[in-house]
């Protein structure tokens, strides 16, 4: 795990205490791609699949965490990010640990979040996650969410 990852997990279990319950673990931020590890243990429900609820939460987290991160690097250290509206989907069941994983935006829009920000102190970005079984290439979940920024 690098100093990103390992700084990022700090701040998720310290800021959002659900996520130590949920055995979040950040598995790694390469190439600005961020990707999550969930047990499936904590977060079993009646089926013995994954329960939903938890999958928004690791699509939501990866968004989350690949824009704290991100900011990060830049250098961006005094806004606060909220989720303002997500729409999942669920085409697969979750039968073991998943990954949920946010990949970059295209850099004009990245560009263009970072220039609003800095005139305005609020922006809107939005990023799309995955979550997938671990071992797997099918997406289990298919997010996309709207994150604001703000001073």
């Amino acid at each position: 795990m690098n100093p990103d990852s390992r700084h990022l997990e700090s701040v998720l279990h310290s800021d959002i205490p659900l996520t130590r319950e949920m055995g979040v673990e950040v598995l790694d931020w390469q190439d600005r791609c961020l990707r999550l590890r969930l047990p499936l243990a904590a977060n079993v429900n009646h089926k013995s699949t994954m329960f939903g609820g938890s999958l928004y939460c690791a699509a939501v987290l990866a968004g989350w965490g690949w824009l704290h991160l991100r900011l990060r690097e830049l250098g961006v250290d005094d806004g606060h990010i909220v989720i303002q509206e997500g729409q999942l989907s669920y085409p697969l069941p979750v039968t073991g640990a998943a990954i949920a994983q946010c990949l970059p935006p295209e850099d004009k829009v990245w560009e263009r979040f970072i220039a609003t920000y800095q005139r305005r102190g609020r922006a809107r970005l939005t990023l799309r996650t995955q979550v997938f079984n671990a071992g797997s290439e099918a997406p289990a979940v298919n997010f996309s969410g709207q994150f604001v920024l703000h001073r």
